[in-house]
Protein backbone atom coordinates (compact mmCIF):
# COMPACT_ATOMS: atom_id res chain seq x y z
CA UNK A 1 0.00 0.00 0.00
CA UNK A 2 3.01 2.30 0.37
CA UNK A 3 3.67 4.35 -2.72
CA UNK A 4 7.17 5.15 -3.83
CA UNK A 5 7.58 8.65 -5.18
CA UNK A 6 10.09 9.45 -7.85
CA UNK A 7 12.12 12.63 -7.87
CA UNK A 8 9.88 13.96 -10.66
CA UNK A 9 6.76 13.20 -8.57
CA UNK A 10 8.18 15.09 -5.59
CA UNK A 11 9.26 18.02 -7.75
CA UNK A 12 5.74 18.25 -9.19
CA UNK A 13 4.20 18.15 -5.70
CA UNK A 14 6.55 20.88 -4.47
CA UNK A 15 5.85 22.96 -7.56
CA UNK A 16 2.09 22.70 -7.02
CA UNK A 17 2.49 23.58 -3.35
CA UNK A 18 4.54 26.63 -4.30
CA UNK A 19 1.85 27.74 -6.75
CA UNK A 20 -0.77 27.35 -4.02
CA UNK A 21 1.32 29.34 -1.55
CA UNK A 22 1.79 32.12 -4.10
CA UNK A 23 -1.95 32.18 -4.80
CA UNK A 24 -2.69 32.34 -1.05
CA UNK A 25 -0.17 35.19 -0.69
CA UNK A 26 -1.89 37.10 -3.49
CA UNK A 27 -5.28 36.59 -1.88
CA UNK A 28 -3.95 37.68 1.50
CA UNK A 29 -2.53 40.84 -0.06
CA UNK A 30 -5.90 41.59 -1.67
CA UNK A 31 -7.70 41.01 1.63
CA UNK A 32 -5.29 43.33 3.47
CA UNK A 33 -5.90 46.04 0.88
CA UNK A 34 -9.66 45.56 1.13
CA UNK A 35 -9.42 45.75 4.91
CA UNK A 36 -7.54 49.06 4.68
CA UNK A 37 -10.19 50.41 2.32
CA UNK A 38 -12.97 49.31 4.67
CA UNK A 39 -11.24 50.91 7.64
CA UNK A 40 -10.89 54.18 5.72
CA UNK A 41 -14.55 54.12 4.67
CA UNK A 42 -15.66 53.33 8.23
CA UNK A 43 -13.61 56.22 9.59
CA UNK A 44 -15.05 58.63 7.02
CA UNK A 45 -18.57 57.40 7.74
CA UNK A 46 -18.08 57.81 11.48
CA UNK A 47 -16.76 61.34 10.95
CA UNK A 48 -19.69 62.20 8.69
CA UNK A 49 -22.19 60.87 11.22
CA UNK A 50 -20.52 62.88 13.99
CA UNK A 51 -20.61 66.03 11.84
CA UNK A 52 -24.25 65.41 10.93
CA UNK A 53 -25.25 64.90 14.56
CA UNK A 54 -23.43 68.07 15.61
CA UNK A 55 -25.26 70.05 12.92
CA UNK A 56 -28.58 68.48 13.87
CA UNK A 57 -28.14 68.74 17.64
CA UNK A 58 -25.62 71.48 18.35
CA UNK A 59 -24.35 71.58 21.89
CA UNK A 60 -25.79 74.45 23.87
CA UNK A 61 -23.60 76.75 25.82
CA UNK A 62 -24.81 76.97 29.37
CA UNK A 63 -25.52 80.35 30.78
CA UNK A 64 -23.46 80.87 33.92
CA UNK A 65 -26.20 83.07 35.50
CA UNK A 66 -28.78 80.27 35.74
Amino acid sequence: MSRRYTKADLEEIVSIQLENLNAMHDLLSIMKHQNELLNNVNKKLKDEITDFEQRLYPTRKRNSNT
